[in-house]
């Protein structure tokens, strides 16, 4: 098993670190409850536990560096082919918003896309600058592959998507 990265972030004045590692079965419970929160706001799509489960392989969490290693944020990298991924359901645990456990997910979920030589990845968001600052930009819907509207396909919000599609080439 992977090691977890210990990242620098800074919290009222104080420099600690969060934990970016692979998520695990245990970690499950907390990305439902995160993602959820998030997704009765109509901010995100809604994952249920069968969701998460069926594609754990594809999601990192941030944990504290307490003992129980608390889930703070979680995100997926999900592979489409060769050289194509998705960034999905990147959420933070709502009350640590704005102190960098989402830049440290988003940033290993772009070197892991790197260290398996993906060449493109892309996001639907509704937090575009977010995702610009990794260098994201907003590309059309229709430009996207036709592959990508597979999954689009069983969205709820499927032909009036309000999402904002974003590409990075990496």
């Amino acid at each position: 098993m992977a090691e977890a990265e210990a990242v620098p972030h800074v919290e009222a004045g104080e420099v600690g670190s969060y934990r970016v590692r692979k998520a695990r079965l245990g970690d499950v419970g907390e990305m439902c409850r995160i993602i959820n929160h998030y997704a009765e706001r109509q901010l995100m799509l809604p994952k249920t536990h069968l969701q998460i489960y069926e594609n754990l392989r594809d999601y990192s969490v941030v944990t504290d560096e307490g003992p129980a290693g608390a889930v703070l944020a979680c995100g997926a990298l999900h592979i489409y082919w060769e050289d194509l991924a998705e960034v999905r359901a990147v959420a933070v645990d709502p009350a640590l918003g704005g102190r960098g456990a989402g830049t440290a997910l988003v940033e290993k979920l772009m070197r892991e896309a790197r260290e398996i030589g993906i060449g493109k990845a892309f996001v639907f968001t509704y937090v575009p600058d977010f995702f610009s600052r990794f260098g994201f930009v907003e590309v059309e819907h229709s430009a996207m592959p036709l592959k990508v509207y597979n999954e689009c396909f069983h969205c709820p919000k499927f032909n009036k998507c309000d999402e904002i599609a974003m590409v990075v080439h990496l």
